[in-house]
């Protein structure tokens, strides 16, 4: 999402390459470079007159150091302003109440209150809560059965509901009901319409009254850009916001909301919605983001997610066998494969790494997609276990076998065997001279390396 904003960022530390220091002059030219890259980004013009203001003050007294450029010690101003713009801190859910704590998702249709819901109550059962979700949404078609399937697949509880009851109605019945049955938590998800109207801000006021939340959660499609400051705003002077919910972070469009939204709700963004599936919800951290839009990637979600989901005895016993010197085979390859598919895949990956890096890593890996992991564990699984253990066996009439097998092409076969050797080479370079030499012959291997 922040592709644009990145790249723009980067000019300008490339523009104060060969300064001595930071003066009024190279700074106001820069900060020139950071305003329209951010009002490119669909950033709401208040903020970026505030932001720049901001950044301008603290700039011209930032002392660069022997082991700064003027253009490091900018971006690191900025850093420190952007993480401050979207919240400073994480800030965690407040559950500190009498159970069962009430957390209220409010926001506009198509916003994907619902989905987000879902993704909610997930995190918090894998926090040992129990959760009740209930659907206030008696006008969305089939808003009601979503959730229930939704709730279903994640397991949590759900109260059930119909669209000829009142909001109100459902939310103390929903309310009623998980206190009585010892839940922790219940998540309200409300309706929304495509636009702000009175009728809408009337109810869901209602239903806040009716079940005084804890926590009252703003969702907002972060592809909305300007659009987004205006529904926030209305929604900020109907209810008193605890909390922002991001969606579709990972979309293309240019980042404007998540820079926006929190300086005009005054609400911490709390979390962000980083992909369509059920585990697609994380912690918002505003400095990590901000390292992201900076280039810098984000190394600590990026092992966080790997301690999530990586399998970590597989991956001990795969570290003992390279370092062992027994050989890295397509098996191992497709296991490896697994588990890079398990964090997000490729494209997941890529935008916690940092921008030089996921640039070199996207143009060895260009296209691995989920679509083409699945073709890649196809190939292998038509392979029999001694051609996996050895794949200099595969000759011609073996790869016809194996391509019409998997239902592809003898040329992706070839493919694949490439792609291995380069990734087999790796693995010797690991075990015989350690991660410094694999690193070097990466730089060969990967373009834009050096």
């Amino acid at each position: 999402m922040f592709d644009n904003l990145t790249q723009r960022l980067g000019r300008v530390v490339k523009q104060l390459r060969g300064e001595a220091r930071l003066t009024d002059a190279n700074i106001g030219d820069a900060l020139r470079e950071v305003r329209l890259a951010l009002l490119e980004a669909d950033v709401a013009l208040p903020v970026v007159k505030d932001f720049i203001a901001a950044v301008k003050a603290k700039a011209v007294g930032e002392e660069v150091v022997g082991s700064l450029t003027p253009g490091q010690a900018l971006v690191g101003v900025v850093h420190r302003e952007l993480t401050a713009l979207m919240g400073g801190a994480a800030v965690p859910l407040n559950l500190a109440t009498q159970p069962p704590a009430v957390l209220l998702l409010a926001g506009l249709q198509g916003a994907g209150k619902t989905t987000t819901a879902a993704k909610l109550a997930r995190l918090l059962r894998e926090q040992k809560k129990k959760v009740l979700v209930v659907s206030a949404d008696v006008y969305r078609p089939a808003a009601i059965d979503q959730l229930q399937t939704l709730a279903a697949q994640v397991g949590v509880d759900f109260f059930p509901s119909a669209p000829d009851q009142q909001p109100v109605a459902i939310a103390t019945a929903a309310l009623d009901w998980a206190r009585r049955h010892y839940h922790d938590v219940l998540i309200v998800d409300t309706a929304g319409r495509l636009s702000i109207d009175a009728a809408m801000m009337r109810e869901i006021a209602e239903v806040h009254a009716a079940v005084t939340p804890v926590e009252t959660l703003f969702v907002v499609d972060a592809m909305q850009g300007q659009d987004a400051v205006n529904t926030a705003r209305a929604f900020r002077e109907t209810l008193p916001l605890t909390g922002v919910i991001l969606t579709k972070l990972d979309g293309d469009a240019r980042g404007g909301a998540a820079l926006s939204v929190r300086h005009v709700t005054g609400a911490p963004i709390k979390f962000a919605g980083v992909a369509e599936k059920i585990d697609g919800l994380e912690v918002f951290h505003p400095e990590r983001m901000a390292s992201r839009i900076l280039g810098m990637g984000d190394v600590l979600s990026l092992i966080e997610e790997a301690h999530k989901t990586v399998d970590l005895e597989e991956a001990e016993k795969f570290a003992r066998k390279v370092k062992s010197g027994k050989g890295f085979d397509l098996e191992d390859f497709k296991a490896q494969i697994g588990q890079m598919r398990k964090m997000g895949g490729l494209s997941g990956m890529m935008d916690k790494l940092p921008a030089e890096l996921a640039r070199a890593a996207q143009a060895q890996g260009a296209g691995i997609g989920e679509k083409r992991i699945g073709r890649i564990e196809g190939i292998i699984n038509s392979m029999t276990p001694s051609e996996r253990a050895k794949p200099e066996l595969l000759k011609a009439s073996r790869k016809r076998r194996i391509a019409a097998g998997a239902g592809v092409s003898v040329q992706e076969v070839n493919q694949l065997l490439n792609q291995f050797e380069q990734t087999q080479k790796m693995m010797k370079m690991v075990a015989k001279g350690g991660m410094q030499k694999m690193l070097r012959g990466m730089k060969g291997m990967l373009p834009g390396m050096r």
